[in-house]
């Protein structure tokens, strides 16, 4: 990406496990013996804030001084606008690149973990200290940027969910839920404990929890452009089938679910349930591969 302005550079982050225990708490040493009456130590979470603390500071002095800069904390990115030239930094854990991932169009990230070599972070793994080289390959556009494949749901009325890792559609409890679910010609009325549509991204979290339950691993990169599609527990009965549950979906294909839950119908992505679209009875989500790409760095 080759800049004819400076660029800017948007930090994404999150609030450390301490920081919300000292809000939640008061203070310090309240936080302490909380975690003392539990047989647990502050010193860990204090760590690990330092550390965070600590990246982000590294980060901030390594952007260029010309260079435009913006904050936001992974609660308020629903909010933020994001201008089609930024670069973004994520600093924390492999999840916060997820987490942002939903709310770009094309702009390159760089996943900064606070300990690299701790976290083991597959889409995270830079250190704070390479940030100024990291910058410079991306502004100059020679980063090696791979583009890793998401997952949109769509609903009838046009609301929609973006994924990175997967999306799920199902009861909000994870109960059972009815509905009818399509495929090209094929369709089965079905009972379940949800639907599960994931990338080659989160085919190494949820998606390979249930490959490995069923004894077939999923091999799917994340540049591929095919996602696969679970359903969890299916109940056979002479009104439910077993028959569509699990498969590919390539460019093109379109997995349907026609809900038929009274209530408690939901759809949201990569896990953050707080930001979900309700399902009603009648509704229809169509659930395939989405036209935009994370472009992360990557080596």
């Amino acid at each position: 990406m080759v800049a004819t302005t400076a660029p800017r550079v948007v930090v994404v982050a999150r609030p450390t496990e301490y920081s919300a225990l000292v809000a939640r708490h008061g203070t310090r040493d309240q936080a302490r013996f909380f975690l003392a009456t539990r047989g647990r130590s502050i010193d860990e979470v204090e760590a690990r804030h330092s550390r965070q603390h600590d990246a982000l500071a590294t980060v901030s002095a390594a952007i260029p001084v010309e260079w435009r800069r913006a904050s936001v904390a992974r609660g308020d990115l629903d909010r933020f606008l994001f201008d089609s030239s930024d670069i973004v930094i994520t600093v924390g854990q492999s999840g916060l690149v997820a987490n942002v991932a939903k709310y770009l169009s094309g702009q390159p990230v760089i996943g900064i973990s606070p300990d690299p070599a701790r976290d083991g972070a597959v889409l995270a793994p830079h250190a704070a200290e390479d940030t100024a080289a990291l910058l410079h390959e991306v502004a100059t556009g020679s980063a090696p940027l791979r583009a890793r494949t998401m997952v949109e749901a769509r609903l009838d009325d046009g609301q929609r969910v973006l994924a990175l890792n997967e999306i799920f559609v199902g009861h909000a409890s994870h109960q059972s839920a009815r509905y009818l679910i399509r495929r090209g010609d094929a369709s089965e009325h079905q009972s379940s404990s949800g639907v599960v549509v994931t990338t080659g991204t989160g085919a190494t979290g949820w998606g390979r929890s249930i490959s490995l339950e069923r004894g077939a691993p999923l091999d799917l990169a994340p540049d591929a452009p095919r996602l696969c599609y679970y359903v969890r527990e299916a109940w056979p009965s002479p009104t439910f089938g077993t028959a569509l549950t699990q498969g590919l979906l390539e460019v093109g294909d379109g997995l349907e679910v026609v809900s038929e839950l009274d209530e408690g119908g939901v759809i949201f992505g990569d896990g953050i349930e707080s930001d979900r679209l309700v399902l009603g009875w009648g509704m229809t989500v169509r659930l395939g591969i989405a036209p935009e790409k994370l472009r992360l760095l990557e080596r």
